[in-house]
């Protein structure tokens, strides 16, 4: 049985580099990972980051859908939290419009950055008629839902396109799984967040229990072409969680990061930890192998492959790589 590749992508922006240079590398990286066999090819959303240049996945979605001819295309995620359900589906829409097919919709509940961020991201908008996730969600699901063939008082989130953007929720927990089967979605488990092992046990087991909708896993990994250098590459690769006293749990990239959120939500910390990763690296050959044992042991049917390395020839190589040793596989 054989699992397949696809790609999340932030448009990290290298050292000395420019926006512009990493969102041109983005294009170019969408156009070889079609070349290359991957799946899809999807954009995060990251607020206030400097060292990210995605805050906006559905305006690359568009540029690289219209430079690219059959690989999927979306977002890994959108952060519903900060928008109108109706919007969100009038975007995707209107990029399933102009590639019918082709656009995924990938959605989260994270905030995509710290506090001050999501206050301005925000302004203006009633946080009691916001509702939840799931609120939201359900809202968003029936904006593209729709079918043209209701009453003339309905409203459209138009256009309507000939095939709707197929919708997966990112999550990393049972609640998130459930979500997700209960609204008939596509469920993406965030191991390149968490590598919490018995938690991707008990999220897979129920995922797999309750969908017949495939299992699909991000997780990071950097493929080098020698086990050492991969190694050296994946030393500074963090992943901390933080928990505050209000309630609020959210995953970041260092310990700086973390109290930067606890300061700016006005809330102290209860929890600050760095979290056990599912950072693969090595050789291709031998990611291939981790892969293809998650692959057996877990039941997963697609990889969303992470590559936390900002450095542009070093991603490349490390998606080329793995790209080959994969097909190579699949044709054994």
């Amino acid at each position: 049985m054989s699992y397949r590749l696809s790609i999340l992508d932030k448009s990290p922006v290298g050292e000395a580099e420019t926006a512009a240079i990493a969102l041109a590398r983005t294009l170019h990286l969408a156009q070889l990972a079609e070349e290359w066999g991957y799946h899809r090819f999807w954009i995060a959303e990251h607020h206030n980051t400097p060292q990210l240049a995605s805050p906006s996945p559905e305006l690359v979605i568009a540029w690289i859908l219209g430079q690219t001819q059959r690989i999927r295309v979306g977002s890994g995620g959108v952060m519903l939290q900060h928008y109108s359900p109706y919007k969100v589906a009038e975007n995707f829409n209107l990029l399933a419009s102009l590639a019918p097919g082709r656009v995924d919709l990938g959605v989260g509940k994270a905030p995509g950055g710290l506090p001050l961020s999501t206050q301005a991201l925000q302004q203006g908008i009633n946080q009691t008629e916001k509702g939840t996730f799931a609120e939201q969600l359900s809202q968003l699901n029936g904006w593209l839902s729709l079918t043209g063939k209701e009453t003339a008082q309905t409203v459209f989130p138009t256009p309507l396109p000939p095939t709707p953007p197929e919708g997966f929720v990112l999550g990393a927990s049972v609640q998130s799984a459930q979500l997700a089967a209960d609204s008939d979605w596509n469920f993406i488990f965030a191991a390149h967040l968490n590598g919490d092992k018995a938690l991707l046990r008990d999220v897979l087991t129920y995922w797999q229990n309750n969908s017949s909708r495939p299992t699909i896993v991000a997780v990071q990994v950097i493929v080098a072409n020698s086990a050492g250098i991969a190694a050296q590459l994946a030393e500074n690769v963090q992943i901390w969680g933080v928990e505050l006293e209000d309630g609020q749990r959210v995953t970041v990239a260092s310990e700086e990061q973390a109290l930067a959120f606890a300061a700016q939500a006005g809330s102290a910390p209860r929890k600050i930890a760095r979290r056990e990763q599912a950072l693969l690296h090595g050789t291709a050959q031998e990611v291939v192998e981790k892969l293809t044992d998650l692959h057996t042991h877990y039941g997963i049917d697609e990889f969303i492959i992470d590559t936390p390395v900002a450095e542009g020839h070093a991603r490349l190589t490390s998606l080329r790589l793995l790209a080959k040793a994969h097909a190579a596989v699949e044709v054994a």
